[in-house]
């Protein structure tokens, strides 16, 4: 191994080796740890410090990484303290998830580290997010990102990379190619000679490098840094290295050849760089010797700290009540019936609310598929490039994915986003994106996901099985989410403004089939309307409908046909967090409730709130709960079959079961 200090100095190359060392140290501690039984899983990255900590010294401290399992040298080249590393890795409350999250699925805002998720490839387009926000801000930046030969076959790798490239964004992502993904080897997880092969066909440059020689990771990478941010350019860094323990600790090593131990071995990068500072008279054995014990009377110590933390006594308010980020400024709730209004269509209303938004907030990011010149597939956002700008404004590959992940990396730097899904029914594709990565972000490591992600969803529009689902329900299953699906122009208006000021992820449902087909009184001023709360819509005597989004013009419609039935109406607005107090009223005004909702039957909000109402309000009950809900199959393209679909269609036998009851 040839090391070429080039103008580096002799304490520089000492402060290398030091980084490099202290990773490797600790790791052993934690493998006999983890004989020992005081620990209970681990992810060795022996034999590849030289990545790790390389590339994070090239890097500024302020600049954010995203690390996986194998990237301890980017942890302990941050300084981050040994002794709450050893309480995370314990599932300490002490630890930096609190307890709630294992090994290195952790990051520190402090240290512009980004916890990772078990899927690997989502990180890579934070890295995009990240670095969009240091180009919009003008700053000599980059953000950085790892991922493994095998997170490579991935589609976020694709699409992370193809969005960085077609928005030029200053990011470097490092595949640490390491022979085994698990126990699967590189010629049956691609076919390509090389994996920076593929930068080519994202119109970005590459480099292989010996990702085990510390001097040429930190060289390339310091220089690589330089080009990013002189031409505002992505680049793609492979780093050959090998894995000389198993995935984890449990799966073993029997799957690979005795003869590539031996010959990675021999091009250990801690042997090979001490040698080198032995042979240039930079250090000596004795120089050497010191340095190991005093990292290990360290490490000592630390862990005696780490290990001295009283036993988890979980508390069931502490962890609902940090599920989600807080505002820091008071909710600027306006009662709009009282101010001067205007009537205003569905769509102008959600489109007025974004505009307000965009002038209230200069760090306020819109993105998606089609939104600029062409208006976005609905026009919401026609005429917002000529005035805000192409940088704020940004048409999108077809790349959900990257698009939510993205998003979620404009955060991290303190930016707002709303993102078009242009159908509801494409969010399947950045699925991963929302529910593992915005939602669950905040609980993990306190980091919010300032992110509102608009969703145009249902039917009676003809569209078919794909451009009319309902599936709300998908995200009201996931904790950390806010759901809002509003049904009139102004609750449209004011709701979505309250979605862009809050610090959660929201995902904001727009029913088509309403956009152009209903208007109501919408306030010219900038107001929001309270995420969580309910609002009645009608009080009634008899039943009551419990509703949302395209459910409630069915249930005023079917009240005005039905004037000797006293129906009480009302529309949840919000399905997560559920307002279960106007829920609880609805009960006790009549005794016997109708869930009604677009969705189909099976597994839709009705059965969660059939089920609570059971619970907790069983003795106002005159009649079991009913739901009326969309047939259990996928929305059909012809109009007779959707309209048989409908729930609406099935609404007057469902409200005279209930009645005669």
């Amino acid at each position: 191994m040839h090391f070429n200090r080039k103008d580096l100095r002799d304490d520089e190359l000492i402060d290398l080796y030091k980084n490099l060392l202290f990773p490797r140290m600790i790791e052993e501690k934690m493998l006999l740890l983890l004989r020992q039984g005081k620990v209970s899983k681990w992810f060795s990255g022996i034999g590849q410090e030289a990545i790790s900590v390389g590339a994070t010294l090239a890097l500024q401290q302020d600049e954010w990484i995203m690390p996986l399992h194998r990237n301890l040298g980017v942890f302990t080249s941050r300084k981050m303290p040994l002794h709450k590393l050893f309480m995370q890795w314990q599932g300490s409350k002490e630890g930096y998830s609190k307890g709630r999250e294992r090994s290195f699925h952790f990051g520190s805002k402090e240290h512009f580290i980004c916890g990772m998720i078990s899927h690997l490839g989502p990180q890579l387009a934070i890295a995009d997010g990240v670095a969009l926000a240091y180009k919009l801000k003008k700053q000599d930046k980059v953000s950085l990102a790892f991922t493994g030969e095998g997170g490579t076959s991935e589609g976020d790798f694709h699409e992370a990379l193809n969005v960085a490239a077609v928005w030029d964004l200053p990011v470097i992502f490092i595949i640490e190619n390491n022979g085994y993904g698990l126990s699967t080897p590189v010629n049956e997880q691609y076919r390509c000679e090389k994996l920076i092969d593929k930068a080519k066909g994202y119109g970005m440059e590459g480099v292989q490098i010996d990702g085990n020689n510390i001097l040429e990771v930190y060289d390339t990478i310091k220089g690589v840094r330089e080009y990013c941010i002189k031409n505002q350019k992505p680049y793609l860094i492979e780093c050959m290295t090998f894995r000389m323990r198993g995935h984890e600790e449990a799966s073993g090593t029997k799957y690979v050849p005795k003869e590539m131990f031996e010959e990675w071995n021999k091009k250990d990068p801690i042997k090979n760089y001490e040698r080198f500072l032995i042979e240039e008279n930079i250090l000596n054995e004795l120089d050497i010797a010191d340095i190991r014990n005093e990292f290990k009377a360290h490490i000592e110590s630390e862990l005696k700290i780490g290990f001295e933390v009283p036993t988890v006594m979980p508390d069931m308010n502490e962890e609902l009540n940090e599920v989600y980020a807080k505002r820091n400024d008071a909710h600027q709730t306006t009662n709009y019936k009282l101010q001067t209004t205007k009537e205003k269509r569905f769509f102008e209303a959600i489109k007025e609310g974004l505009h307000q938004s965009m002038h209230q907030h200069a760090n306020l990011i819109l993105m998606g598929q089609d939104i600029a010149e062409y208006g976005g597939a609905f026009k919401i956002t026609e005429g917002f490039v000529e005035e805000f700008g192409k940088e704020r404004v940004r048409n999108t590959p077809l790349c959900e994915s990257a698009i939510v992940g993205t998003a979620l990396g404009l955060s991290l730097e303190g930016y707002k986003s709303v993102m078009e899904m242009q159908f509801a029914d494409f969010v399947t594709v950045g699925f991963n994106q929302v529910v593992n990565n915005l939602a669950k972000i905040h609980y993990r490591w306190g980091q919010n996901a300032d992110v509102v992600i608009r969703m145009p969803a249902g039917g009676g529009v003809g569209a078919g099985p794909f451009h009319s689902q309902s599936n709300e329900a998908w995200f009201v299953h996931t904790p950390g989410l806010k759901v809002v699906y509003p049904s009139s122009p102004g609750d449209a208006k004011g709701l979505l403004i309250a979605a862009i000021n809050d610090p959660n992820p929201v995902m904001f449902f727009e029913h088509k089939g309403l956009y152009r087909s209903i208007t109501g009184n919408v306030p010219e001023e900038y107001y929001e309307i309270e995420i969580g709360k309910a609002k009645i819509i009608q009080p009634g005597e008899d039943i009551s409908i419990i509703t949302y989004g395209a459910g409630v013009h069915w249930a005023v419609e079917y009240a005005e046909q039905h004037k000797d039935i006293s129906i009480h109406i009302l529309d949840l607005r919000t399905l997560l967090p559920l307002d279960y107090s106007a829920i609880k009223q609805a009960v006790r005004s009549t005794g016997k409730i109708l869930v009604l909702h677009e969705d189909t039957l099976i597994g839709g909000i009705g059965g969660e709130i059939s089920a609570w109402i059971n619970e907790n309000c069983f003795e106002w009950l005159d009649a079991p709960v009913m739901r009326c809900g969309s047939l259990d199959t996928p929305i059909p393209f012809n109009l007779a079959l959707e309209k048989n679909f409908m729930a609406n269609a099935r609404l007057h036998e469902c409200v005279q079961k209930l009645i005669n009851y």
